[in-house]
């Protein structure tokens, strides 16, 4: 059975350029992720500083320009101080968030070092549960200030003679919600996140800031927390964070794949609420978007209540994504993609072994989970100018979802405007799709390749021993005339179509 929409794209009708950082990703100190995820002395691919090799060409790989880190909700009740100096004097701590032994064995001179050997930049959260101002600046001093200071100097004798100049900070996490150390009211928070944000621009006026949003669109006090929190800090801040995470908890494929439409609405509420502020404070400054975690996470939801508390580096969240899962990640893209105008970053939580495209096992193998391509894909092919989509589809309905789109996409032009990526997904379950394309104002294309990520079974995952069971080929179906493009979407598929000027 073959179905039929229309895709309209064209050259001079563009959304934005893409903030590379919007194919960011995360790192907490949660389970796994740093733990025999990033950080293993002893295996046989480490490094000298303890590094796994095989995790870092993964990562290498996806070409991530931008970790956040440390947390998440670790960071309510990290002490940063405990994670720098010799190592041997480090101390082991109860870990609330996450209810582990954290041993501090990899901290923020640690992580510096592996994101510069991994080619990303670091984004830095701090603590604004237990602590707030004083620590904050101390913290930004250490890794900014380049020296003639305590806390400076303190970095040099630690081996850092050069300041790390982090420029994108957190200013806490999910301060909304009431499972955060710290909890606070959004006024309460707003007072203290605009206080630190006073000091610390006092120790380098160059960095960026990014102020708690709501932990999801679904918390009560969303959208009137935003309204709240930026009703303080609107002049200090640079960006309000988005959370979300989508699961098919309900077994229903349908419904699943149409979530991200939900997930375009809250992206204008939030978009609509910053507006309103700005209108408020007659302002000229903009707001952009950090939608700093986002995934698909609900597998691993039955485990995580057996895991024995207080053990080191216990085996969390560790969600074993299938096919379906995929596709739902490549609809995030493209959703996050549509909004590039004022989402500039982005960071797909998180990186390895916790909710991760990459997982590994402690002195074994690496792999790619089937979220790693669409994110590989996005990474590598989707930077440039963003244009303006006008899609013709036909759509289904759903117990929660109406006028669902079969087919969902998006186009980026290249920097030198010598190519263009298509990106779609195909919902539909029982039909192949025949999307036709007006590329208007680009010139003659030519096809460069069609890649498609597809399988007969939908909760197909990747193993260790299997790590290639589900993974896209390059063997799509594409027909190019000039400006126009007849691309087939096969059933439940994710498609790159990768077009050349002529």
């Amino acid at each position: 059975m073959r179905k039929k929409a229309q895709l309209f794209l064209d050259k001079h009708y563009k959304i934005a350029q893409t903030d590379q950082r919007i194919y960011g990703s995360f790192l907490e100190h949660l389970g796994r992720a740093v733990y025999s995820g990033i950080y293993e002395p002893g295996h046989p691919q480490a490094d000298p500083c303890g590094f796994r090799g095989d995790v870092m060409a993964l990562i290498k790989e996806l070409d991530v320009p931008l970790v956040r880190y440390p947390g998440g909700n670790f960071v309510s009740g990290y002490n940063w101080e405990d994670g720098v100096g010799p190592v041997e004097g480090r101390p082991e701590c109860l870990e609330l968030a996450w209810r582990s032994i954290e041993t501090n064995e990899f901290g923020l001179n640690e992580f510096i070092t592996w994101a510069r050997k991994v080619g990303t930049t670091p984004m830095m959260a701090v603590n604004l549960g237990t602590r707030g101002i004083d620590a904050a600046r101390n913290l930004i001093e250490y890794t900014n200030h380049p020296g003639g200071s305590y806390w400076s100097d303190l970095r040099k004798k630690h081996g850092y003679q050069e300041p790390h100049q982090i420029k994108t900070w957190c200013l806490g996490n999910e301060m909304d919600g009431p499972w955060q150390i710290g909890h606070k009211t959004a006024e309460e928070y707003g007072r203290l996140a605009v206080e630190t944000a006073k000091a610390m621009r006092q120790v380098d006026p160059e960095i960026e800031l990014v102020v708690c949003g709501s932990s999801h669109e679904k918390m009560p006090t969303f959208a009137e927390w935003e309204r709240a929190v930026l009703s303080h800090t609107y002049d200090y801040v640079d960006y309000i964070s988005l959370h979300e995470y989508l699961g098919n908890r309900d077994n229903n494929l349908a419904n699943y794949l149409a979530e991200t439409d939900r997930v375009n609405e809250y992206i204008k509420a939030v978009i609509a609420t910053c507006d309103y502020v700005k209108a408020r404070k007659r302002s000229k400054k903009t707001i952009y978007l950090s939608f700093d975690e986002w995934n698909v996470w609900y597998h691993s939801n039955a485990q995580d209540q057996k895991v024995k508390p207080w053990s080191k580096a216990p085996g969390l969240l560790e969600d074993i994504y299938n096919f379906e899962d995929a596709l739902v990640v490549g609809l995030f893209l493209i959703t996050l993609l549509k909004h590039a105008d004022r989402v500039r970053i982005a960071c797909l939580a998180q990186l390895v072994n916790v909710i991760a495209p990459i997982m590994t096992r402690p002195g074994g193998g690496a792999w790619k989970q089937t979220i790693y391509y669409p994110y590989y894909h996005a990474s590598r092919y989707g930077r440039g100018t963003v244009l303006r989509p006008e899609i013709i589809s036909p759509v289904y309905d759903t117990e929660e979802y109406q006028g669902v789109n079969f087919v969902e996409a998006i186009g980026v032009l290249s920097d030198e405007e010598r190519e263009i990526t298509l990106f779609a997904v195909n919902r539909s379950q029982d039909s192949l799709m025949e999307l036709e394309c007006s590329l208007n104002n680009m010139g003659d294309l030519e096809l460069i390749e069609h890649i498609v990520l597809e399988h007969e079974d939908i909760k197909a995952t990747n193993t260790e021993e299997n790590p290639d069971k589900v993974k896209p080929h390059n063997q799509g179906k594409t027909l190019v005339n000039g400006h126009r493009a007849i691309v087939e979407l096969p059933v439940l598929s994710w498609n790159v179509v990768r077009l050349r000027v002529k």
